[in-house]
């Protein structure tokens, strides 16, 4: 698996893809992976995804939006499971967010077993950074959290939406 790990870190290096502008983009894929490791052991019992395919996708949530890397690539490299839920939760092609996070694509992440966890996980990450750095971001996040919950509503989740709400309580 770490080999797996470091090739998804590599692309991003490889497109000298940062987060927050100066920070190695590794720092969030270990953020969001971190944020798997907390939910995990909540929603393993209840649903069927292999907590391994869903590390993967933590680690590679990123590669089809962000690095020129295909969903063939991320099969060969990571297999099927995994390759499905990066796809899911890359976004459409669009001029504007709301074009990009589109219906259709809020679809495919409720459709694709184990995206909609992968895509908490990247939000929580987004959420806490944002919080912890008084980011404008922040304020973006908190303006969309509801229409966001809406769209991946699933009671199986209930701990790390609850989770995501109470971030927007100061």
């Amino acid at each position: 698996m770490e080999e797996k790990i470091q090739w998804c870190i590599e692309q991003h290096r490889k497109t000298n893809h940062f987060y927050d502008t100066y920070l190695p983009y590794e720092f969030h894929l270990r953020m969001v992976h971190q944020v798997a490791v907390q939910f995990l052991p909540q929603v393993t019992n209840r649903l069927k995804f292999a907590s391994a395919e869903i590390q993967l996708a933590c680690y590679g949530h990123d590669l089809i939006e962000d690095c020129r890397v295909s969903y063939n690539d991320c099969k060969r490299q990571l297999g099927e499971v995994v390759a499905d839920i990066i796809y899911a939760v890359s976004n459409e092609k669009g001029k504007n967010r709301k074009e990009r996070a589109n219906e259709k694509y809020y679809e495919g992440i409720r459709n694709t077993t184990g995206a909609t966890f992968v895509k908490l996980c990247d939000r929580i990450a987004n959420v806490q950074y944002s919080k912890l750095t008084k980011s404008e971001m922040f304020g973006m996040y908190k303006k969309e959290n509801k229409q966001f919950v809406q769209l991946l509503y699933n009671d199986n989740y209930l701990t790390m939406f609850d989770y995501l709400d109470s971030l927007f309580i100061n």
